[in-house]
């Protein structure tokens, strides 16, 4: 079985967990996920399988959308609500305050990774230093908050969108919306509602899937996360040389393709330039 599956994963889950049991479901070892979700969050999350896999590459730099619960007042060692309550306080904070530091947040902003999170620091997990009780000094890195609107605000808590791009942590997004406020604050929930071109209306209940007879039926072709390039169909003979790895000659503008063979198989996402097309990867059967 070869294919993208777009999984709404479910809360306690971690996306290892999820590729883990998929390997028995679609019974295959070659699996792989678009972009690691913590276990409290739920949502999109892609799920690679069979020759789909050699696609992961392309969907690490994929923009994401969340809908996140941010909780006024509380703040924790994780960043979110299922850590140690570091300090707590009753929030004073009006709507119009909320959106004028929501400014801040917009655009290339500075955020340093939490210490519960999965980065290496020579060679270790952040989080299992922290574990430990044992801090290290992160590095701030620059990450782009494409879009970030209130959808709903309490007084206690702000319920956010947020369109960001790879590597954006929310929960320190929370973290620091709150201490920009004075009042400090974490993330009480997390649902990822978009994954590059995949939405949530698309995604498919993990226990769906565990129970599924034919489970291959929501499995979708690897040339749907190229969506936004054009096709083009190769002649026979263009279609050999690109089985063969060889470049051919091809009158289209310079740029990104995605080429497919005379019966609609999917040979590769190809590169135009100077009339020549040749391989960025190929994702045919050998």
């Amino acid at each position: 079985m070869n294919g993208i599956v777009i999984v709404d994963k479910p809360e306690g889950w971690t996306s290892q967990d999820v590729t883990a049991k998929l390997r028995g479901v679609f019974q295959t070892r070659r699996i792989g996920h678009g972009g690691t979700l913590d276990p409290m969050a739920t949502g999109v999350l892609p799920v690679f399988v069979g020759r789909a896999t050699r696609g992961v590459e392309f969907f690490e730099h994929a923009e994401k959308t969340y809908e996140a619960t941010l909780r006024l007042g509380v703040t924790t060692d994780t960043e979110d609500i299922t850590g140690a309550v570091l300090e707590q306080q009753e929030p004073r904070v009006s709507e119009a305050e909320l959106l004028a530091v929501l400014e801040q947040f917009r655009g290339d902003i500075q955020q340093i990774p939490p210490m519960y999170s999965a980065l290496k620091v020579n060679g270790q997990k952040l989080c299992d230093l922290a574990r430990k009780g044992k801090q290290v000094e992160r590095m701030p890195r620059t990450v782009t908050i494409h879009r970030l609107e209130c959808l709903a605000f309490t007084g206690q808590t702000v319920r956010l969108r947020i369109r960001c791009s790879k590597g954006t942590y929310i929960r320190t997004l929370c973290k620091d919306i709150g201490a920009a406020l004075g009042c400090g604050g974490c993330m009480e929930q997390l649902r990822r509602i978009c994954a590059g071109s995949y939405t949530i209306e698309e995604a498919i209940p993990l226990k769906t899937l565990l129970d599924a007879a034919e489970p291959q039926q929501y499995l979708r072709g690897v040339d749907t996360m190229f969506s936004g390039f054009p096709e083009i169909t190769l002649t026979p003979n263009q279609e050999k040389r690109c089985r063969n790895g060889n470049a051919f000659s091809r009158s289209e503008p310079d740029g990104t393709y995605r080429a497919y063979s005379q019966t609609g198989e999917f040979l590769m996402l190809a590169k135009a330039e100077s009339g020549v097309m040749s391989t960025i990867k190929s994702f045919f059967e050998v």
